[in-house]
């Protein structure tokens, strides 16, 4: 398995975009490419968009049975997530036309 996927099943629901990174690694892994050219960018993301969805309709239908505990959170999850709170807001782009000294 790859290593960077993460479980996403646990007793907080995945965000959107824990999702689509979960796809687009598996994507990445199966297609072999890290970014793929233009020629097959298309198909790709259509490839990612289509894993992310079947990923989240499997993780909406999986049931915890009685009597046993829903699975803790990855905690590699809770580390980024933990990691883009206390991220600080980005900074403005500067236009690369104007000078730096007014």
């Amino acid at each position: 398995m790859c290593r960077s996927i993460v479980t996403l099943r646990g007793a907080e629901p995945p965000t959107s975009d824990e999702v689509r990174s979960a796809a687009l690694q598996f994507v990445r892994k199966v297609s072999g490419y890290r970014v793929p050219s233009q020629a097959n960018h298309d198909a790709f993301e259509q490839a990612v968009a289509e894993v992310a969805e079947a990923t989240q309709t499997l993780l909406d239908r999986l049931v915890t049975p009685p009597g046993t505990r829903a699975p803790a959170m990855a905690h590699s999850r809770a580390v980024a997530r933990a990691k883009a709170a206390a991220a600080p807001a980005p900074a403005p782009l500067r236009s690369p036309l104007r000078s730096p000294h007014p």
